[in-house]
């Protein structure tokens, strides 16, 4: 086969969807010696970086191509359809929901939807560009799933999802397949501190409301109460939209006790995950929850949320809580770090589970959806 897969939602500051795509590039060089990709940019110091990190320049089935306009561009809505047909290719791979809407000839289309979030919950991040676009937001998903020869799901969760709201006719549904994620052997336990005079709980991601941030710095407080010397530590860029949670600090009186660390690097990002005390995703919705697995294959005992895709990537690895009832968020996070024995099991169990997640896994399964997309 001959696979486009579209790099262009890799952005200059490394989040989700961007590492997703990176990664899954860097594990396809790893493992298939068989297809030839091509990696779409739209920006010559991401292509640079992408090479450095993802060394898919190491591979010679794999070349990149830069195109002058973005994923969102109308021009590209115009321009990109002719040139995946002029080039032959027999699959094209958004690894995000915008895909061309123009058939390109005869290049199947595969794209994924990571979650379904400002469908399902638009109060969940009512600032959002989708969600103030709502109705052009909801046509635009549901002509995506109509179009597309498949659809990659982070999980069992957002499969159902994507089925049930998007309209999939049972006919098609085997037509979207669920395929999780990985996580890179970079995160592995490190040195953690001893005898530190403060427990850090660690919240790594974004402010927007459905991962319920607000109601993790109303249980910093409860641990603190409970007479431990907890603090919060919160990684991720800030987002003006979303105050919530830092007024909510200030008026607890907790502003000295949550640390605001910004977008850090990702070794940065490792070092903060192999040293916090306890790892805390207390999202009210996710399409698979990376940032768990992430802790988890540091050694990190979690808590997380006991809804979504949250519970498949956790297993019996994490204590899951109800994020609406917050006495039970506390009496959690209290528990790990005041019980040595709690937290070394959940530590224990987590590396076990997270080492289930690979990307070669995730790029294999990958090839097989190219495959699937192929036959339709």
């Amino acid at each position: 086969m001959n696979i486009c897969i579209d790099a262009r939602w890799i952005f200059p500051e490394l989040s989700g969807i961007g590492l997703y795509t990176q990664e899954l590039i860097r594990a396809l060089a790893r493992v298939d010696h068989e297809n030839e990709y091509t990696l779409l940019f739209d920006r010559v110091d991401v292509q640079e970086r992408t090479r450095a990190a993802a060394r898919f320049d190491l591979s010679p089935r794999f070349r990149a191509l830069r195109v002058p306009y973005g994923v969102f561009s109308p021009r590209g809505q115009a321009l990109l359809p002719g040139l995946l047909s002029r080039r032959g290719f027999d699959v094209f791979h958004s690894t995000n929901y915008m895909m061309p809407l123009l058939r390109p000839g005869r290049v199947r289309r595969v794209v994924t939807i990571h979650d379904l979030i400002p469908l399902l919950f638009p109060d969940h991040a009512p600032k959002s560009r989708k969600s103030r676009l709502f109705p052009l937001y909801r046509r635009l998903m549901l002509s995506i799933a109509a179009r597309a020869d498949l659809i990659i799901a982070p999980s069992q969760s957002t499969r159902r999802d994507i089925i049930q709201e998007l309209r999939i006719p049972p006919a098609r549904a085997d037509r979207v397949v669920a395929i999780p994620e990985g996580v890179s052997p970079n995160y592995r336990p490190g040195a953690r501190p001893r005898d530190r005079a403060e427990k850090i709980i660690l919240y790594v991601g974004r402010s927007d409301p459905y991962k319920n941030l607000p109601r993790l710095v109303e249980a910093l407080a409860g641990v603190r109460a409970n007479g431990v010397p907890a603090r919060l530590r919160v990684v991720g860029s800030p987002d003006p939209r979303y105050p919530e949670a830092p007024r909510r600090a200030q008026e607890l009186g907790l502003a000295p006790y949550v640390d605001w660390t910004g977008y850090v690097a990702p070794d940065q990002l490792i070092r903060e995950y192999q040293t916090a005390d306890v790892f805390c995703l207390p999202s009210r919705y996710e399409g698979f929850g990376l940032t768990l697995l992430e802790a988890m294959a540091c050694g990190t005992p979690c808590v997380c949320s006991n809804i979504g895709s949250l519970p498949e990537v956790a297993g019996d690895a994490a204590r899951k809580v109800d994020p609406a009832i917050l006495p039970q968020l506390v009496d959690a996070l209290t528990e790990v770090l005041t019980r040595t024995e709690i937290a070394e099991d959940l530590a224990r169990r987590g590396l076990r589970r997270a080492a289930h997640f690979t990307w070669e896994r995730t790029a294999r399964l990958t090839i097989d959806a190219y495959r699937r997309a192929c036959s339709a």
